[in-house]
């Protein structure tokens, strides 16, 4: 799912492209993709565009008279720049926004459409989609460890949980806690200032990091190929392949469809964490240390 990084990319992006230009039309090919009927989408037509932003991991383009366009895209959706008009793919087009100088082309791969689309009036409409959480770039260290300690979670839970901080998800996330060395479980009452200080860097490092990274591979182009699964991360679907910083092979927690991986050397002192499939079938069997994988 793209997440802070990527988002803040495909809004520069489409804001460069749409600023002050009429949205001529909405085509739309997912069935299950509009999600609201008031305002109906068509009063989005003739009204031209006055801003973008971003929304946790919603892309928001604010048109005339305060009438704002959100879209989701979820684990598999992705955003394309063609030409005017260009049609959309039978297979994987779930819609395209007409604009005078090209369109842009929203596409889901995979049999589960579970982007969406939201049209909403006023801020008082888009706020109504807000999960809540606060912008990790913008908060003090004091501030961000309120939110993170303010219930009980373990810290991955915590890092993505929508409603405590906006725009992480699972892939940033393993690359934070990589950063900072801490272990994807571990409970967030049973941390310290030093640990929560750690992660509040490692937090602003590797969004920033990867936001800039992001800009300049796209360059002038529109950013394509955008994927949770990047070469340059350094545990995140990296699973069994060697630590960039210490060699160790890197582990996995999997569960429902998705999973935590992590360097069990450089975040967890050593100790596998169980892995709720694996663990379950080999039980006894299911090694607790670094060693006794190796063994």
């Amino acid at each position: 799912m793209p997440e802070l990084p990527d988002v803040t990319v495909y809004v520069e992006h489409v804001f460069r492209r749409t600023a002050g230009r009429q949205l001529e039309r909405v085509r739309v090919q997912g069935l299950n993709l509009l999600r609201t009927f008031d305002p109906p989408l068509e009063a989005a037509c003739g009204r031209t565009v006055r801003g973008a932003r971003r929304l946790g991991k919603r892309i928001v383009l604010e048109l005339d008279g305060g009438l704002f366009l959100v879209i989701h895209l979820m684990i598999a959706g992705r955003l394309h720049w063609k030409e005017r008009g260009a049609a959309l793919s039978r297979k994987v087009g779930l819609a395209a926004f007409d604009f005078p100088d090209g369109s842009l082309t929203l596409t889901e791969a995979g049999t589960k459409q579970r982007s969406g689309l939201w049209v909403v009036q006023g801020e008082e409409g888009l706020a109504a989609l807000d999960p809540g959480g606060l912008e990790p770039l913008e908060l003090s260290a004091a501030a961000f460890g309120a939110a993170l300690t303010r219930e009980n979670h373990t810290l991955k839970r915590g890092l993505t949980d929508p409603h405590i901080f906006s725009g992480i998800g699972n892939s940033y996330s393993d690359e934070i806690l990589h950063r900072a060395k801490l272990s994807p479980m571990v409970l967030t009452s049973k941390l310290d200032d030093e640990p929560i200080a750690r992660l509040y860097d490692a937090t602003r490092t590797v969004l920033v990091e990867w936001t800039e990274r992001l800009r300049e591979q796209a360059g002038d182009d529109f950013p394509e190929g955008v994927t949770a699964f990047r070469p340059e991360m350094a545990v995140h679907g990296k699973y069994g392949k060697p630590c960039p910083v210490c060699g160790t092979l890197v582990q996995r927690i999997v569960y429902a469809e998705n999973e935590t991986n992590y360097c069990p050397r450089c975040q967890t002192g050593g100790r596998l964490l169980a892995d709720r499939s694996l663990s379950r079938l080999l039980r006894a069997d299911w090694p607790k240390t670094i060693e006794e994988l190796e063994g």
